[in-house]
């Protein structure tokens, strides 16, 4: 699939449907092999903070600037990649991509100062944020309108399945081979990747509409995608910020002993990849629901992670079913977020990645401040429940936007 033929205009008309029974093309799922990656690295450094904290002496907060700058990376490189890369084919686009990620692990591996840790975790967020972007679009259209929630949601399993796997693996090779192990091993599996993708992603001939920059803006008109937008920022704000500062939270406050840390943090990535794929369903069949569901209830966990966070069991449950929640939402955000820009798909699938990792950097400094409340471990949750609660606004506003145009305000 190439570059104009992404850029074709995305049929609205999907509103209320069956489910598709049909299997989604092997394509989607070597992408999430490819998103399996790029979760693993965005969260790999909240399992190592103390230790990269130790070795390049810096305190566990400002370690936690890792994962800011890797989240505001991808704020700046989804839609920018996806306009620089506008006339280049999907496959090489996502074969690029793949390389600058690998070669941003090599220097972040080998690097000696924590200024060029974040150099290199920004250079990296760039390759990730551009990779995501376009395979979304190449999911969705190649599964076709009736499965549109349904392949994003398998192509962000692959994130989620990195954080039952990849990231507590990562933790655990990072507290045996050092913090820069799993990096090394990130930057290998890359390249690997690189050859999977390229014989995978169809090349196909150029075709269909002319794109152009000034046709792909033109989506910043849709007030719908907006509303998307701010429903992608608030979710996470309030989750991811709250997840950043978990390991404090679970060791601190709950008591739980560190090395315990990594199969907590596996309940957590199994909430989340149950979430991605029933909300990817659901999401086929009532997208509306699904969002405001998915608002309300990360709003309601947080809260209660928060007040009872004091207590190890029914902090370790909570945990696993924010992942849950957390994430019911997202890919039938991703999938609005495509549709609503009209004939500007790919930079409505960027602006989507964009609008979660904003989310997840401004929710992650609020978290951080607020470990310095009266509510110490406690209060990234708290802060938490506010931020997830606020994406109420435009889930519901959005639900009565459709009721007005004919369609079920819930479908």
């Amino acid at each position: 699939m190439q570059g104009a033929t992404l850029h074709a205009p995305v049929d609205e008309r999907i509103e209320e449907r069956p489910p598709a029974s049909r299997r989604l093309p092997s394509v989607v799922y070597v992408l999430a092999l490819g998103t399996f990656l790029m979760g693993t690295t965005e969260f790999v450094v909240a399992g190592l903070l103390p230790e990269i904290a130790g070795d390049l002496r810096v305190s566990v907060a400002r370690a936690g600037l890792a994962i800011t700058v890797f989240a505001v990376g991808m704020i700046i490189g989804a839609p920018l990649m996806s306009m620089l890369t506008l006339r280049l084919p999907a496959r090489w686009t996502l074969v690029l991509a793949l390389g600058v990620f690998a070669a941003g692990h090599v220097i972040a591996a080998v690097g000696d100062g924590f200024g060029l840790l974040l150099a290199a975790r920004f250079l990296t967020a760039l390759a990730t944020g551009a990779f995501w972007a376009v395979a979304n679009v190449v999911a969705t259209r190649a599964a076709g309108p009736a499965a549109s929630s349904r392949a994003v949601g398998v192509v962000g399993s692959g994130a989620m399945l990195a954080n039952v796997v990849g990231v507590p693996l990562g933790a655990f090779v990072g507290q045996l081979m050092g913090w820069r192990g799993p990096f090394w091993i990130l930057a290998v599996l890359a390249v690997a990747a690189m050859a999977l993708i390229a014989r995978s992603v169809p090349n196909e001939p150029r075709g269909g509409q002319t794109v152009s920059i000034r046709s792909e803006l033109s989506a910043l008109r849709s007030g719908r995608l907006w509303l998307v937008l701010a429903g992608c920022a608030t979710m996470s704000a309030g989750v991811l910020g709250t997840y950043t500062y978990i390991a404090p939270l679970l060791t601190d406050r709950a008591g739980i002993a560190a090395g315990l840390v990594p199969l907590v943090l596996v309940g957590f990535g199994a909430g989340a990849l149950a979430g991605f794929l029933v909300g990817g369903r659901a999401g086929d069949v009532r997208p509306y629901a699904t969002t405001i569901t998915a608002a309300a209830s990360a709003a309601l966990v947080l809260l209660a992670l928060g007040l009872l966070s004091a207590f190890a069991v029914p902090t370790v449950v909570l945990v696993a079913l924010l992942g849950l929640v957390g994430f019911l939402g997202t890919p039938v955000l991703i999938a609005l977020g495509v549709r609503f820009a009209g004939k500007a798909p790919t930079l409505g699938s960027a602006l989507t990645v964009s609008a979660f990792n904003l989310g997840t950097a401004a929710g992650s400094w609020i978290a951080g401040q607020a470990l310095d409340s009266p509510f110490r471990a406690a209060g990234p949750a708290l802060v938490g429940a506010a931020m997830a609660a606020l994406a109420l606004v435009p889930t519901i506003t959005i639900a009565l936007i459709q009721g007005r145009r004919g369609r079920p305000a819930l479908g």
